[in-house]
């Protein structure tokens, strides 16, 4: 009985420890920080928070089961969708960009880089080597990760469309914080930003349907997706969005995450057509086919936004799917060929000409084993 005495108490302290290590670790300054005061007073205003909880327009189920999940996490976790070779890149110097120039440079996954009509635009950046909050899981692929927050210009705008974190690094944007002018999120997020040291008076909390005019003819209009919200196990805290970008001479869609959906025809409707839409393109699988678009679903989102190019993000930096990592390239290609948008496909780092339509790229991933 003695022994017996002593067994439970080990076992139970070092329960303790371990109840004690996860709480002190899930209120690391990276996890963000819940809404409060007058952010907390939009969010519970929003239309689009019910029931203690963010909403998507209609009912999008999280996962469907279908008795496969065993199948999905040990393909996820078990099988090796990373590439053997390292994936090819080019370093642009961000900082020297003749200001003329409107262009697009992305940094893998849903990372990139807008210098349009004088100004410069940041989305989603995770420039830190993982999409985690531990730095050993979710790495990116050997050379997909030639970026750092170093290298990063004066922003005028930085753009985040969720609080996932494979969208909203807190070692990237901490790191930028003094050189960037303003910063857009959706409602529940913008708090983040103020917790980690970022001036009140430049970040905007938005939420679907506002419109925000800047100054030399620049307006963000944030739009709805069909996907989730949370940094943590409590989800739905924060909202989810996409974005229209009117610049002086040019209409672009900033996709985020999305299922497909009838939002991205009303988009269309309403602010379309856009010379270029940007929308997820990988990380699908039938157990989150709500959430995320299976392939061709973006292609036919394009359509409904009235597209005349479309950039395909998501993909080529971490392992988030089930699938191959360049299986999401090689079938938004075959799947074009019917369809035949303008597709923008290219190299981590390359420059994208945002004003030429006839701008060829080359199937960089075939070559990659």
């Amino acid at each position: 009985m003695h022994i017996f005495k002593k067994i439970m108490i080990i076992f139970f302290s070092i329960i303790i420890i371990l109840v004690i290590s996860v709480t002190i670790f899930m209120n690391g300054i990276q996890f963000g920080k819940a809404p409060t005061g007058a952010n907390l007073e939009r969010v519970l205003k929003s239309p689009n928070y019910k029931n203690g909880a963010f909403e998507n327009s209609m009912s999008t189920p999280m996962i469907v089961t279908n008795g496969k999940h065993p199948s999905i996490f040990k393909r996820l976790f078990f099988d090796k969708n990373s590439p053997i070779d390292s994936i090819p890149s080019i370093k642009t110097d961000l900082k020297n960009l003749d200001p003329k120039q409107d262009i697009l440079v992305w940094f893998g996954h849903s990372s990139y880089f807008m210098q349009i009509d004088g100004k410069k635009f940041l989305v989603d950046p995770v420039l830190s080597g993982s999409a985690s909050p531990f730095s050993f899981m979710i790495k990116a692929f050997k050379g997909a990760d030639i970026y750092k927050p170093e290298d990063m210009p004066e922003i005028d705008y930085l753009v985040i469309t969720h609080d996932h974190w494979d969208h909203l690094d807190y070692k990237t944007v901490s790191k930028i914080k003094d050189r960037v002018k303003n910063v857009i999120t959706p409602l529940g997020v913008g708090g983040n930003f103020i917790y980690w040291g970022f001036d009140k008076n430049i970040v905007t909390e938005t939420d679907w349907r506002d419109e925000n005019k800047f100054t030399d003819g620049f307006t963000l209009n944030t739009t709805e997706t069909h996907h989730f919200g949370g940094r943590t196990f409590k989800r739905n805290q924060s909202l989810w969005v996409s974005y229209v970008l009117t610049t002086p001479t040019m209409k672009i869609y900033i996709g985020g995450d999305s299922g497909y959906g009838p939002h991205f025809k009303k988009i269309g409707e309403k602010f379309g057509p856009f010379d270029l839409a940007i929308l997820e393109n990988g990380q699908y699988n039938e157990g989150w086919k709500y959430i995320h678009m299976m392939p061709g679903e973006n292609l036919q989102a394009a359509l409904d936004l009235g597209a005349k190019r479309l950039f395909t993000v998501h993909n080529s930096k971490f392992v988030l799917n089930v699938s191959p990592w360049k299986e999401p390239l090689e079938k938004i290609v075959e799947l074009n060929k019917k369809i035949k948008i303008p597709l923008i496909t290219p190299m981590i780092g390359q420059q994208v000409n945002l004003k030429d339509n006839t701008e060829k790229f080359t199937h960089w991933w075939e070559a990659v084993r």
